[in-house]
């Protein structure tokens, strides 16, 4: 089993419940069990135009490889209508590998740490609301790096979830996740 991070982002049709919806299917892989999610967080787009997105993070234990993590958030991506039509086009749903275990992976199509992590408030602070004291790979202390990005708008969604699966996984909560998404 490996411990992953992973980013969800959506700026088109209602990309609030897009993202309940991604984690309630991450949670049903028998590959995936979900360990904790994040807020909701509201941020303007960054180097594209569009809607604001709604972003969240989540910790995830799999016993997927990397690249079939990759391949399965893919699959979903396209399970909720993801286009690729231009980079930083607007998207329904955006799933991306920020951390997998300790590794460090520089290939063409696939680097972890994820490349901007380290740059996006969209991912830090979610990232240190469900794990405080997360060392990022040749980056230190996620929570030492939240000074760069203080510059970027993020808030926090306010509301209660209507999902009880959701409700489930609170930061500090281990849900198992089983089934299957379709």
């Amino acid at each position: 089993m490996t411990v992953a991070y992973l980013g969800l982002g959506a700026n088109l049709g209602d990309a609030r419940q897009t993202l309940k919806d991604a984690v309630v299917c991450l949670a049903q892989q028998h590959t995936i069990t979900v360990l904790a999610k994040s807020s909701l967080y509201r941020t303007a787009p960054i180097d594209a135009g569009g809607d604001d997105y709604f972003n969240c993070v989540v910790k995830v234990d799999t016993t997927l490889p990397v690249r079939h993590l990759l391949a399965l958030c893919h699959k979903i991506e396209h399970q909720f209508g993801r286009e690729r039509p231009f980079r930083n086009a607007p998207r329904t749903l955006d799933l991306d590998i920020l951390l997998f275990g300790d590794q460090s992976i520089d290939e063409a199509d696939l680097i972890v740490p994820h490349p901007r992590l380290v740059e996006r408030a969209f991912v830090l602070v979610p990232l240190v609301e469900i794990d405080p004291t997360l060392v990022i790979p040749q980056r230190g202390r996620a929570d030492a790096l939240l000074p760069g990005v203080s510059d970027q708008r993020i808030e926090k969604v306010k509301g209660p979830c209507q999902c009880p699966m959701l409700n489930a996984l609170t930061p500090a909560e281990s849900t198992p996740g089983k089934g299957r998404c379709e």
